[in-house]
């Protein structure tokens, strides 16, 4: 679990505690308890707002502690947002959340384009090889959307413009956009997991690896400097992918030879209804993680 995770399931817990306490108090019992709160908040963000202050007044160090390592340290930074203190503004911190899942689009030969923010919603345009693709959707919710909700929680919605909302072939099991945008902690607290990868690093280029995570069969392969990760299974044949291999950017079935692109969202090169299941493999702080639909 990050920091964002444990910050939200504390600040849940809280909440159902207080929840519990009201459902049970008289109402002088429960007018006590908001006010107890309503004190402790105000004593707290007095408290950071007065640190940062003091930080910030000390000159060049203190604003590059403010804006470097607080902004980046994710327990900091909740905390700093659950008191209105962020130093960057929503479309700021949006803009950052899109620049750290960039990479992973390109390695798809697509972008994402931010068109708007405005009182809280966000409006994004899928561009290149995302648009129009099966894999779109998938891509939306568990990498776009997911960094977006980690770094901006204070997000109310996200529009996007390029998802295709009825796939021609359905991807994994994974949660459904409306649900996504209806309830956001569904998509990062429940439904999908970050699933932290070890020992990628040891893969050769063009090299290609299986290993299950959290009961899911997945297929790692390396092009250059950068890593994929697809589902083991082949959708020609159906059959598992286990001792496939790469030729240039294709990866062959080594069961019926079917060819797919890894740099092209799994496409397959010579038939265009087929495609492998993608999932998001993105690196933060030097770790990877795979975005994976909970069993």
């Amino acid at each position: 679990m990050n920091d964002t995770q444990a910050v939200r399931r504390r600040m849940q817990r809280i909440e159902t505690l207080i929840h519990e306490i009201q459902s049970n108090a008289d109402p002088a019992t429960r007018a006590r308890l908001e006010e107890v709160i309503r004190l402790l908040l105000e004593l707290h963000g007095g408290g950071l707002e007065r640190m940062l202050e003091l930080i910030w007044d000390a000159g060049a160090a203190g604003e590059a502690i403010i804006h470097d390592s607080f902004v980046n340290d994710d327990y900091v930074a909740n905390m700093l947002l659950l008191h209105g203190l962020h130093p960057l503004d929503l479309e700021t911190r949006v803009q950052g959340a899109l620049e750290k899942v960039r990479p992973y689009l390109k390695t798809h030969g697509g972008n994402v384009e931010l068109l708007a923010v405005d009182e809280g919603v966000v409006r994004l345009r899928l561009e290149g090889s995302c648009h129009g693709c099966p894999s779109s959707d998938l891509t939306l919710k568990l990498a776009i959307e997911t960094r977006i909700y980690d770094d901006a929680p204070d997000v109310t919605r996200i529009e996007v413009e390029g998802v295709v909302e009825q796939p021609t072939s359905p991807l994994s099991n994974m949660i459904p956009l409306e649900v996504v945008a209806s309830n956001p902690a569904v998509a990062t607290e429940s439904a999908v997991g970050w699933e932290q990868v070890n020992d990628l690093s040891s893969l050769a280029q063009g090299g290609v690896r299986t290993r299950e995570l959290a009961g899911h069969p997945l297929l790692f392969c390396r092009i250059g400097e950068t890593f994929y990760a697809y589902g083991d299974n082949c959708p020609a044949c159906g059959q598992r992918m286990a001792t496939s291999h790469l030729e240039a950017t294709s990866l062959v079935c080594p069961n019926c030879g079917q060819r797919y692109d890894v740099m092209r969202a799994g496409r397959s090169v010579d038939h265009p209804s087929l495609h492998l299941d993608p999932f998001p493999l993105l690196s933060d702080h030097g770790q990877v993680r795979v975005a994976l639909p909970v069993l």
